[in-house]
């Protein structure tokens, strides 16, 4: 019973703030507009935002790459992200994230905590990403000054984070001899803690060399770029008047939507992030929701999709390594 009232302690705050937007969305939009809108949509739009989703899955494999500092093939590092996304779509807490790093490891020489430093860059750097374009954004959009807060304090905590990653991963020496010094007492925990500590540094070692982590950065920012013109596409296919800001806030929105807790793949808060931002822009309720659902529905099955195909090419089940993911969780 304790250990069941611990899992729910995990998974219950995701899927209320999802029931709770999807409530909220049912209750004030017209399902009768909403269809209306999806069937009216300029179909050349949405194949144009569809294809360029197609581009932006290699660009972030390229950009995990870079942060993996080129150690693993190109071929695993895709597959295993198509692998992670799909973890993402059907289980709770985000395990995709802890998936690639347990299945690269089994593909190349890296260790899983090796890898596990380069999911956290991703992700942080993603979040400093996402509330720069919001930012740029904002100037445009009236109404929109809670939106601009959120970003200023999401970016600074995330530029925090990388400084204190960098100085971490700096001053290892120091770090790893804190945490012998603190940990003298039980030989066991830190004899254990000390090797992850230096498999976690030499996954941050990028972060160190200036060159390469600019180059990532770099490989991220086009990747972003990417989104923003799929995002532009989609909402084209359903506002002719749309302008290229509105991909930047309503990419923006929906980043910050994907970061809170929910139900598996984002479900409700990324509709309810996105479908938000074009309300503010353009007042239509039923043709925002209209956008923010094809455009999930169509990244949700290239990811299922691409993510079975490279599960059945190596010979996996996704419950099978679901087991031995949740087997690795209760183990640690």
């Amino acid at each position: 019973m304790e250990k069941f009232w611990k899992s729910t302690r995990r998974w219950l705050p995701g899927t209320l703030i999802s029931v709770v937007v999807i409530a909220a969305i049912l209750y004030f939009i017209d399902l009768q507009e909403l269809a209306t809108a999806i069937i009216s949509a300029d179909w050349r739009y949405l194949l144009g935002g569809f294809i360029v989703s197609l581009l932006w899955l290699p660009m972030r494999a390229v950009v995990w790459r870079a942060l993996l500092r080129n150690k693993a093939p190109f071929r695993h590092v895709f597959w295993t992200m198509c692998e992670g996304y799909l973890l993402n779509n059907l289980f709770p807490f985000r395990l995709g994230e802890i998936g690639r790093p347990f299945l690269l490891s089994r593909k190349t020489k890296l260790g899983f905590l090796e890898i596990l430093p380069t999911i956290v860059l991703e992700r942080i750097m993603d979040l400093v990403f996402s509330a720069i374009i919001l930012l740029s954004a904002v100037p445009f959009v009236l109404g929109a000054a809670q939106a601009q807060n959120v970003a200023y304090m999401i970016g600074g905590l995330m530029v925090l984070g990388l400084i204190i990653l960098y100085l971490l991963a700096r001053n290892r020496q120091w770090t790893v001899g804190l945490y012998e010094r603190l940990s003298s007492s039980r030989p066991t925990m830190q004899k254990l803690g000390g090797k992850y500590l230096t498999s976690f540094f030499d996954g941050l070692e990028i972060i160190t060399n200036g060159w390469v982590f600019l180059r990532a950065v770099m490989l991220m920012a086009l990747n972003w770029g990417i989104a923003i013109v799929q995002f532009y596409l989609y909402i084209r296919a359903f506002f002719p008047q749309a302008e290229w800001i509105w991909s930047f806030f309503g990419l923006g929105a929906t980043a910050f939507g994907n970061a809170i807790p929910s139900l598996p793949g984002a479900v409700g808060t990324y509709e309810g992030a996105f479908t938000g931002a074009l309300i503010l822009l353009t007042g239509n309720e039923a043709t925002s929701l209209a956008v923010a659902l094809t455009a999930h529905m169509l990244g949700y099955v290239t990811n299922s999709i691409l993510g079975v195909i490279a599960f059945s090419r190596e010979g996996e089940t996704i419950m099978g390594i679901y087991r031995q993911l949740k087997k690795r969780q209760e183990e640690n």
